[in-house]
Parts: C-alpha cells; sequence; structure tokens
C-alpha cells in the first residue's frame, strides 16, 4: 500500500442524506465492527523462502491483532495463480506465501483481506496485450517511472475490467478472504490509450483533452453542469468508469463470500455513489513541518464523512518523503506519538510494514506496547459518539483556505478545546444538532441555502465564530456585493479587500471583555496581513480597534498616525438566541503563518464567549496537549495527547518529555452518575469527586499520553 503525500485518502463510501449524523445508529453489520487491532504485512518480490511466517504470526499473537491485509496479487502474485499473465514471484517456487500466512492468520481467529496493485505490469504483458498499458499525451507507452522493465497500466481498460477480475475471482475462489483491498487502483494520471480515447468519444463525442485544466476548474465546472467543457466532461466520465470498476470488483467479490468487499485505496472521485462498512484513512506519517495532531484531524475528517461508521488509521514505521525510504524506520516516539494521536481522536489503528524481513526492530516493541494497552483497556475505546460541542466547519477551497483552518484548528488545540470537523455541505441541523459553536475559518465561498442553515443556528442559540471573507462568495466562487451573513455579522462589505497590510496593529480597548481574557497588560497585538473593509454603525466600539498601517522605514518615521481609529477588529454581539463574533482579517491565517500568541488565545476565547456556556471538559497545567472527549457504552474518556516537544513542529521526534500534573474536570452528559475514575496510561489510583454533573481529578505527570476514563 502506498501513500500520496500531499492528499490522504479516505476508504469511504457516500455520505447518505440521513445517515452519517453523529449518534445515529449503529455498529456496521458483519465482522467490520469487530477488529480494533489491524496489520498489513507488504511482501516484497524476494521476501518467500527468506521471511519467517512463525515470527510473523507470533507478533500478531502478541500484540493482540484481530485483523490483517496480506498482499496477494496484481502486479506480483504471491500464491500460485493460474491466471495468464499474473506474475508470479520468482522466488515462491513451489509456495504460497500467501496461503501460508493466511492460515496461521485465521487459526489466530483473525479478519484477513488480501491486497492487490494492479498499477504496473511486467514486459509479457506489454508483448501480449500493449493496449492494456498506459499512454502519454504524446502517444508513448508509459513506463513505470521506479521500476525499469516495468510499464504503467490503464486503469479504465481491460487491463483491470478483465485482467485484474480474474485475478479477483481467482483469490476469492481459492482462499475466500474477507474482502479485497486495492493499492493504486484508479489510475496514474490520464491516460490516452485506444481504450480511453474511444470510450471517452462515445461517452461525450469529445477528445481528451491535451491540455491541464485549471486547479480546480474543471470539478467546479462539471458542479456547475458545464455540458460542452472537455475536462468536466472527461471528470465525469472517469467518474462513471470507475463506479463501474467498483460495481464490478465488489459484485465478484461478493459471489465468493457474501460478506466479504472490495476496500479501494482511495476513491474520491465515486464517494457519493458508493457505500462502504468501514473506512481506512491512509496517512502514514508526519513529513515536512506537519504537526504531530494532524493524524488526530485526519480522524476526524474521516468521522464527519463516516458518522458511526468504525474508521481505521493506517500508520507506518517509516519515513514518508520523495525519497522514498520505504525500508526505513523511525525513531519509535514518533511512532508512537503519530498512532497515539490517532487513537485519541477516534481511528483504530493498523501499522503497516513493508518487506517482511525484519531489518530493523526498534518498532516492534513500542508498537507491540501500545497495542497490548489498546487490547487491555478496549471497551474504552469503542467509542460510541464524541461529546465535543464545537464544530469547525472545512471546505475544499485550496491551499489559503487550509491555511485559515489549520490557524484555527491549531488555536483549538492550544486553548485545550475539544472539537469535530463539520464539511460544509453538512449545516443542516441533522448534522449540527451536537453542536454549540460553529467555527468557520474563512469559509468565502457559501449558498444562500447554506447562509439560511447558519443563520437557523444562530437563532435557535448557537454560537458562531467566522473570519475574513466568510460568506462574501457563492457557492460558485463569485463576489456577492456583500456578506450572505451580513446580518449576523453585523457589519456589510465596503468593496474592497486589502491583500497585504504593512505594519497594522490592533489597539485592545476593552479587556473587561472575555474575548481579551489572558491579555490583561496588552495594549496592543499586531494585525492580520490581510482584511476585508466593512461598514459598521457610526461610532462602534470592539474589543479590537484597527491601527491601520503606518511606514516601517526608516526608523525615524516608524509612529502612529492616528491614536485613535474608528475601525472595529471585531464585531461581538449577541444575535437571535445566540452570539456572534466576526474578525474581518485572516487571524486564523496570519496565527498558522506567525504563531502570534495573542491570536491564538484570541480566537480561543472567541469559541468560549459564543459558546454562552462551559466546555465540558476543561484542562488545566502547563504544556501543550491535544484532547478529545468521548461516550462509550457504559463509560466517558477524555484522551490528553502531549504535544509538548521541541520536534513538535517537525518531526520525527527525539525524546518524550512529561509535562506535569493536569487537573481536569468533565462534565457528564444527560445527568451520569460516576461509578470511578481511573487513569489508563499510568494506572495511578485516581483521587476525584462529583460536583453536580461535573466529574474533578488530578493526573498523575504524563508523559505520552493518559485517559481519563469515568465508568458509568
Amino acid at each position: 500500500m502506498e501513500i500520496n503525500r500531499r492528499d490522504w485518502m479516505i476508504q469511504t463510501g457516500a455520505l447518505a442524506a440521513a445517515g452519517a449524523a453523529f449518534g445515529q445508529p449503529g455498529p456496521a453489520e458483519g465482522w467490520f465492527d469487530r477488529p480494533m487491532r489491524w496489520v498489513q504485512l507488504a511482501f516484497v518480490e524476494d521476501d518467500p523462502g527468506r521471511y519467517k511466517p512463525a515470527f510473523w504470526l507470533d507478533y500478531f499473537k502478541r500484540i493482540h491483532a484481530d485483523a490483517v491485509c496480506l498482499s496477494a496479487g496484481g502486479c506480483v502474485a504471491f500464491y500460485p495463480t493460474k491466471v495468464p499473465l499474473h506474475y508470479r514471484s520468482k522466488f515462491l517456487g513451489n509456495g504460497d506465501a500467501f496461503g501460508e500466512m493466511l492460515e496461521g492468520c485465521r487459526k489466530l481467529g483473525m479478519v484477513v483481506t488480501a491486497r492487490v496493485d494492479p498499477h504496473a505490469a511486467h514486459q509479457d504483458v506489454f508483448d501480449a496485450h500493449p493496449d492494456w498499458i498506459a499512454v502519454e499525451a504524446n502517444g508513448q507507452p508509459r513506463k513505470h517511472w521506479a521500476m525499469p522493465g516495468e510499464w504503467v497500466t490503464c486503469a479504465l481498460g481491460p487491463y483491470n475490467f478483465e485482467f485484474m477480475t480474474s485475478v479477483i475471482q481467482e483469490i476469492m475462489t481459492l482462499y475466500k478472504v474477507d474482502g479485497i483491498f486495492a493499492n493504486r487502483w484508479s489510475g496514474s494520471g490520464t491516460c490516452y490509450c485506444v481504450h480511453c480515447q474511444r470510450n471517452f468519444k462515445e461517452f461525450s463525442g469529445l477528445e481528451i483533452p491535451r491540455t491541464t485544466a485549471a486547479p480546480g476548474a474543471g470539478a467546479a465546472r462539471a458542479t456547475a453542469g458545464a455540458p460542452g467543457d472537455a475536462h468536466s466532461q472527461f471528470a465525469a466520465w472517469q467518474r462513471k468508469r470507475l463506479l463501474e470498476l467498483y460495481t464490478l470488483w465488489d459484485g465478484e467479490i461478493r459471489k465468493k463470500n457474501a460478506s466479504a468487499v472490495y476496500f479501494p485505496n482511495g476513491f474520491e472521485q465515486i464517494k457519493e455513489s458508493v457505500s462502504v462498512p468501514i473506512l481506512f484513512a491512509d496517512r502514514q506519517c508526519r513529513s515536512e513541518f506537519q504537526l504531530p495532531w494532524q493524524n488526530g484531524k485526519y480522524a476526524k475528517d474521516a468521522r464527519a464523512i463516516s458518522g458511526s461508521k468504525p474508521i481505521v488509521g493506517i500508520f507506518s514505521v517509516g519515513y514518508e518523503a520523495a525519497y522514498r525510504w520505504k525500508d526505513s524506520s523511525q525513531n519509535p516516539n514518533e511512532v508512537r506519538l503519530w498512532a497515539v494521536d490517532g487513537i485519541a481522536q477516534g481511528f483504530r489503528p493498523w501499522v503497516v510494514k513493508f518487506n517482511a524481513k525484519p531489518l530493523d526492530q526498534r518498532w516492534f516493541k513500542p508498537v507491540e506496547d501500545l497495542y497490548v494497552w489498546h487490547w487491555q483497556n478496549e471497551k474504552y475505546l469503542r467509542n460510541e459518539r464524541p461529546l465535543a460541542r464545537v464544530g469547525l466547519v472545512s471546505a475544499q477551497q485550496g491551499r489559503a483556505a487550509s491555511d485559515h483552518a489549520s490557524g484555527f484548528y491549531h488555536a483549538l488545540v492550544e486553548g485545550r478545546i475539544p472539537f469535530e470537523m463539520v464539511p460544509d455541505n453538512q449545516l443542516d441541523p441533522a448534522h449540527v444538532q451536537q453542536f454549540k459553536v460553529l467555527a468557520l475559518p474563512n469559509i468565502a465561498n457559501l449558498s444562500d441555502a447554506q447562509c439560511a442553515q447558519l443563520k437557523a443556528f444562530v437563532e435557535q442559540g448557537g454560537g458562531l465564530v467566522a473570519t475574513h471573507e466568510t460568506s462574501l462568495h457563492d457557492e460558485r466562487g463569485q463576489r456577492r456585493d456583500d456578506f450572505g451573513l451580513a446580518g449576523l455579522f453585523g457589519a456589510s462589505f465596503a468593496g474592497n479587500v486589502i491583500e497585504r497590510q504593512q505594519n497594522a496593529y490592533l489597539n485592545l480597548e476593552d479587556h473587561s471583555h472575555p474575548l481579551l481574557a489572558g491579555l490583561d497588560f496588552a495594549g496592543r497585538m499586531i494585525h492580520g496581513v490581510k482584511r476585508v473593509e466593512i461598514r459598521t454603525a457610526p461610532g462602534l466600539r470592539a474589543p479590537l480597534m484597527t491601527v491601520p498601517t503606518y511606514p516601517d522605514l526608516p526608523m525615524e518615521e516608524v509612529y502612529v498616525r492616528d491614536m485613535k481609529t474608528d475601525i472595529p477588529g471585531v464585531l461581538v454581539h449577541p444575535a437571535g438566541a445566540g452570539r456572534v463574533v466576526y474578525f474581518p482579517w485572516d487571524i486564523d491565517r496570519t496565527f498558522w503563518e506567525i504563531m502570534c500568541q495573542e491570536h491564538g488565545i484570541v480566537l480561543a476565547n472567541a469559541v468560549r464567549w459564543a459558546a454562552n456556556e462551559e466546555q465540558p471538559l476543561k484542562v488545566e497545567g502547563p504544556g501543550v496537549l491535544d484532547v478529545a472527549l468521548w461516550k462509550q457504552q457504559s463509560s466517558v474518556t477524555a484522551h490528553l495527547v502531549n504535544l509538548t516537544n521541541p520536534m513538535m513542529m517537525k518531526g520525527p521526534l527525539r525524546e518524550i518529555l512529561p509535562i506535569g500534573p493536569q487537573k481536569v474536570r468533565v462534565k457528564l452528559p444527560g445527568g451520569a452518575k460516576a461509578r470511578g475514575v481511573r487513569f489508563l496510561v499510568s494506572q495511578a489510583k485516581a483521587q476525584w469527586r462529583q460536583n453536580g454533573a461535573w466529574i474533578e481529578t488530578t493526573t498523575p505527570a504524563i508523559s505520552l499520553h493518559e485517559v481519563v476514563a469515568i465508568d458509568l
């Protein structure tokens, strides 16, 4: 299984209109909700005869893994295939590497899925069926970019629809596995082979476009409906073809095992048309300047799509970088941190190892310790629903919007506020009823219907925190004459967006306002980089007032010309039965770029004020923590993940740096009474008390992770 370094992929099905809301029933039917700990052994060609099955089976048993994904076929077959042109590992001999591992895993009571990879083929396939190979825009067959002598296959032609279908049928006939997991199944870029050209021409009457669409243009036009546009038509044809392939493979799998399904590794293009009972999120480790909370964000993003379905987070023990060190092993502390943050936010762990010959064994013990702990505390990790009251709205609007979202996300992490992700197409009451506050980090594109949903949310008592250009554009990206949410904001668009402010500030004018809590001795703070010019009621004063740009050179000229201005830096007011905070500038994006502490404090304060209620989890103590609050069948758990480390901003971690005790307050739902409190990681004896609906306790020092488990 490979990973796209930029775009994480969720193996998910459709979000049924009513089926994905939090709290809806229930566990997936069949085996899908049972496994809690997954492993994957991705064979390389020389593994057969050179690796030790007994070693891995003993390891799977020790770590209490209950599901496994094993490499079976496709590019290389690890079983005695009889499908013509299905390349068998030259190290396989008369053996059956896949079959012997499958048999051993079944004796352990494990769910077994088979991995196939159809994206590459050997020379004999090219010689026999050159039309099965992907073709470049210049008409040349596509050689594999990394493996000399192999070829890249066409995903939408006979190779997948005929050859790989035969492979899947054979695997299901011989082994009747619980599912097929296909890697790189959807193609490796646009293909211009004879099949794709002919099929697309029959579909659209057009030629496959030879130029690249502007970023996002094809998708936007396809959504809006531009039947004559070749790019949007090609995207529609690809979706149709992939859906046909998905349906074909899933149907063939179910013919051999009615409880088995097809699990494609990434099918964003068809997710609105298919449904699977379990999700896999394939983002195996952090790279570059990612923060470790990113794995928890992937879990939240997946849950926003899946609702109550089980979600599995795939993590690797190796490095992930453009240099493709696939046999690497990271510092075990980094592996643990990435996995633990995903678990805290709802992932069931799936550890993947490429190459069955253990070249570097540093990761075995840390993963074993984590999985054994997970098994020992399984009942506290079978989450039913999150108890967060804050929803962070997400939109697919490119890098700039991502920076706004990342800044707001990090502010909530530093503020220790539990929250969930809310896709911007899920603002209806069924999806937001659990939340008291919705945060909109520059959600610029909103339809009239979405704006109406947000207005209704606030009128009925919800809180709203929005930044910068939120609602200034419609769903197609066209700028409105005024904000779609102007009535909520208490401000109108003045016709201009300042794209770069140089040396601009904000005066802190009312320290009594909760928005400025924790900034008692600050007279001013830095402004953002971008600002929407607004019109407000004359004479309006706000806790933050703008000090516009003034010269920053020469130094003799660096002084404020206008000591007092009439430009609010924030709009804060009740609206209906709710509360609204609007920042007409990029506070979240600037926070992400500059990491100015005041910006993070103000964002977190804005969410607390807009909620008009105490957050259901309050954690006081030193350090940076990623927190989560969950309800299980007969318990409530609060996860505290210690991110406090000089390598938080760029891994891998060198060592875990413990932080001091944390005072924890948890609000129990529905008037529940606690029977006991325990610390699942340290196993220290908990001193606690219940004060009304609230449980109060103090944790011991936290190394990497602590879970406060409250039995009901």
